[in-house]
Formats: C-alpha cells, structure tokens, sequence
C-alpha cells in the first residue's frame, strides 16, 4: 500500500515526469520517422499499463532514444508502418519469454564503475542537446539524443550554428526557468511551509506559458510554432480514434518482420536492464527491481503498444532520472504521469501546444547537471584506476556514440582490468616459502574457493617460477570449484616437475566439487 506521505510526493513528481515525457515522446516519434501520436501512445502504454505491471518503485517506460535509429531503419526496410508495427508486437512476445526464462539476471553483470559512467554520459549529452533548445535554435527533435544527429550533423556542430538563431524571447524564458529551478531547489524555498508545496518544474511551466502569451504581441520576442511543443490536435473523437493503427497481420510471413522483432527485443531488453540498475542505484532507499518481472512488463507494453500504433517501449533513463530528481516515492508517479498524458492529449492538446520548448529544456539541463555533477569525476577518480577507466571510457563512448555503443566500450575495459587482476595473482592463490632440514626450498600454493579460467594465467606463471630442486605443496583443502583447464595445468606440471627436481604434493579436497572432473592428487619424487 502507498501511504499518503508518499502520495504527497509522487503526485507531484508526476507533474514534473509528464513536462519531461511530453515533448521527448513527440520528439524521439519524429526522429524516428514515425507518427508523431505513436510515440504518444507509447508514453502512455509505458506509464500506465508497464508501471502497473512493473517492479520497479521509480522506473518510467516509454519510448526511448536509443532505438530511434533502429525504428527508422526498420520502417524504411519494411516499407510501412503497419508492418513495423506487427514487428514491435512479436517483439514484445520474445521479451515476456525472455523474462519467463529467467534473462533478467543479466542485469545483475554490469559493473558500477560502467553504470555509474552511462549516466555520467547521458548527463553531458542532455546538456549538450538542450543548450540550442534553450537558445532558440530547435531544428532538431528533443527526443533526438544521439551524437550524430538526424540532419547530418554532429552536437557540436549544432553548437556553432545555433548562434547565427538565437531567439530572444526563447533564451529569456530559459534563463528565467533556470532561475526558478535553482531558487526552488534552495533549502530556504524547499523548507518553506507553503513555496515547498509547489514543484519547481510546474511553476516554470506556468512562468514560461503566461510569458510566451505576453510575448505573443512584440514582434521581437514573440515565439512561431517551431518553438513551442506540438501535439497532434483531433477536431473530433472520430478523428482522434483515427490516430490509433493496427498491425499488417498479413506480414507475419516476411522473415524481415522476425528480423526486426528480434533486434527489438534484445535492444530493448538490454536498455531496460541498463535503466534499471541505474535507476536502483538513484533510488535513495536502495531497493532492487526484479528484472525477470520487468522484462514481461516491458514485453507486455511493447506487444500492448505495437496492437494500437505506438513505438517499441524500454524504461528509459531520462525520464526515471527526473522522477527520482522530483522526489518521487514509488510506482504511482509513474502511473500518474502515463495517466496525465492521457488525459491532456486526448482533452487538452491546444494547452499543451502553448508550452515552450525553451522551460522544457531548462528542466532538462538541470537533469543532465545532476547527472554529471563535476564533483563524481573526481569522487570516481579517487577510487583508482580499475574503477575510473571504465567509467571515463563509458562516459566519452555515451557521448560521442550512442549508449548501448558506450557501455560495450566500458565492459570491455573493466573485463580487460578484469583479466589483468587474474593474472596478477590478485585474491587465488597465495605462496609461502620455508625449508626442510635438508635445506630445500618449500612453497605452498593455497588454492582459492573458486579457481575460474580467468586464473590461468596466473597459476601457469606461477608454476613457472618455481625454483629448481624443491618442494611445492599445492593446498586444494578449501577449493570448492576448480576448473578443467587449471586443473589440467597443475597435472602436465607435476608431471614434469621431476626434471627440474621438484616434489609436488596435493592435498586432497575437502569440499564437494561443484563442476569440472574429479582429478586425483599426484605426488612426484
């Protein structure tokens, strides 16, 4: 049960969430190449239907960014919507199966350092694209967050051409949006018996309104459509039910349509997997979401969304961000946005057609900065090399690639860390040294609980460096499991110690061997 001490803090957020989701929904269905309504639909399917269905307390679905790309190539390689359509259904399928089958553990793999990283980049790259949005310069799609962008472009050429558009009446309202961000952020407006009760994001909206209406007179300050967000408006119910499509069942044959189905479901699954550790880490009680159950919610939405014309749909970190940021609770704030979407789309269009783009990007930019706080740099620099090298590497592939992309350059450095950790004979396997009355050298080598091929390496050098004429004691008593290869490595080596005189003694195991052959102990004179 909620209690209305959460209530009081998830209705709000919700608020703050719907502002955020509005425009990036419209935004990531026009880059994407698909109807403006569908990503609509599916910000509502993923906050109503995934957040009822889902785990997760302060995870938002809907559609995401990453799959822009994806969608855009699979519309123009199917040749209509409708067959896309059938595709993000069945993809939807293949993700429930993924979590009946248990793939969510997989979520559990990614390390800190590469998660903390991820939303370090998608911090930078918020700021990055909201900066012309805050100026004026909206050629681009909110919902476009990509490096290369859709007009060919990079971020950082959009930057030198925005300051040949600048707009007056634009850059004014989001400064004055900044300014009321930051001062509702303040302890003393927080703690502040009626001011605190108003969300700052929700009053910046209603500033910004009221100042492009005021606007709407001066020839210089006034804002065109271009700057403001743009919701399909339907003169009549006829004509909204109009805006909802069904799937070309007729291309379940296609191979192309399977194709695609599969590329969604594992781009999704893998990008819901990533927003939920992420969001687990925000979360300030620390709870963890069952990534089986977010895998058949998500599945679920997908399949729910592809049968009524909406986009493919992944807990997404932007929005789950600006949730946790906004205060919120639990699961309400996410349900209560999908519902506020709703609502508003289907009966008020014309006043979410008066909201600047210029408020919504300065919410925004203060997102990515509590995302990307200069202070974590050197927070992640202090704990070493092992953490800071995958967590810068994820952060610059995020920004100047794409997330999935930028996290699979991070994997890669923490396992090469990994590997170099193994080899150096880390935590395995430990040498000591004595001697006989005889005065020949004895090591004993105790080997670890779990002795993994990652450990190959390190042991064969080990072995390697085994002086002539002793003794080696290999200690198996506390290993539980040791692997085929190493355990192969230790056998040709007590095979051939006898040339370089050395006595190898195993000790039996002690514990039950979990996997790998039973292998006996050799002793060599």
């Amino acid at each position: 049960m909620v209690s209305m001490h959460d209530l009081k803090k998830d209705l709000p957020a919700s608020i703050v969430v719907f502002f955020v989701a509005l425009p990036l929904c419209l935004g990531i269905a026009l880059a994407s190449g698909a109807p403006l309504f569908s990503g609509l639909i599916a910000g509502i399917i993923g906050g109503i239907l995934v957040g009822v269905l889902s785990g997760s307390p302060l995870g938002v679905s809907g559609p995401a960014a990453g799959l822009a790309v994806v969608v855009l190539g699979a519309i123009e390689t199917l040749g209509s919507f409708e067959a896309f359509l059938l595709a993000v259904v069945l993809g939807g399928l293949l993700q429930i199966a993924l979590g009946v089958a248990r793939a969510g553990v997989l979520g559990y793999f990614f390390p800190a350092a590469v998660i903390q990283g991820m939303l370090t980049g998608i911090g930078i790259i918020i700021i990055l694209k909201q900066i012309p949005h805050a100026l004026g310069y909206d050629t681009n799609p909110v919902g476009d967050m990509g490096y290369a962008e859709i007009d060919g472009g990079t971020v950082f050429s959009a930057f030198g051409e925005m300051l040949d558009y600048i707009h007056p009446g634009a850059l004014l309202i989001s400064l004055a949006s900044l300014a009321i961000l930051i001062a509702w952020s303040t302890p003393r407006i927080t703690g502040h018996r009626w001011l605190g009760l108003v969300p700052g994001p929700v009053l910046a909206v209603f500033f910004a309104v009221a100042c492009q209406l005021l606007f709407s007179g001066m020839s210089t300050f006034a804002l065109s459509d271009d700057h403001l967000v743009s919701v399909p408006v339907a003169s009549s119910l006829g004509e909204f039910a109009s805006l909802f499509v069904s799937p070309d069942f007729s291309q379940i044959g296609n191979p192309i349509i399977w194709t695609v189905a599969l590329t969604l479901a594992a781009v999704a699954s893998i990008e819901t997997l990533l927003s939920v550790e992420a969001v687990d880490r925000l979360d300030p009680q620390k709870r963890v979401t069952p990534t089986n159950r977010e895998l058949v919610a998500q599945g679920v939405g997908n399949s729910v969304s592809g049968l009524i014309g909406g986009l493919p749909i992944t807990q997404v970190i932007v929005r789950s961000s600006a949730n946790v940021q906004a205060g919120a609770r639990s699961k309400v704030s996410a349900i209560s946005h999908g519902v506020l979407l709703l609502v508003c789309v289907a009966t008020v269009p014309h006043w979410l057609n008066l909201i600047p783009l210029g408020v919504l990007a300065a919410v925004l930019l203060v997102t990515g900065y509590k995302l990307a706080k200069p202070a974590l740099f050197k927070k992640m620099w202090a704990y070493g090399p092992e953490q800071f090298a995958p967590f810068i590497v994820t952060v610059a592939g995020v920004v100047f690639t794409d997330l999935l992309l930028g996290v699979g350059m991070g994997m890669t450095v923490a396992l090469v860390i990994l590997l170099q950790w193994s080899f150096r004979n880390s935590h395995f396997l430990h040498m000591e040294k004595g001697e006989t009355a005889a005065h020949r050298p004895v090591l004993t080598m105790h080997l670890a609980e779990e002795v993994t091929f990652l450990n190959k390496g390190a042991i064969r050098k080990q072995l390697d460096e085994v002086p002539d004429n002793s003794i080696l004691v290999i200690d198996q008593s506390n290993c539980v499991y040791l692997n085929h290869d190493v355990a192969e490595i230790i056998d040709d080596f007590a095979r051939v110690a006898p040339e370089r005189g050395i006595e190898v003694k195993q000790t039996e195991f002690t514990k039950q061997i979990l996997r790998g052959p039973k292998w006996s102990s050799q002793s060599a004179a």
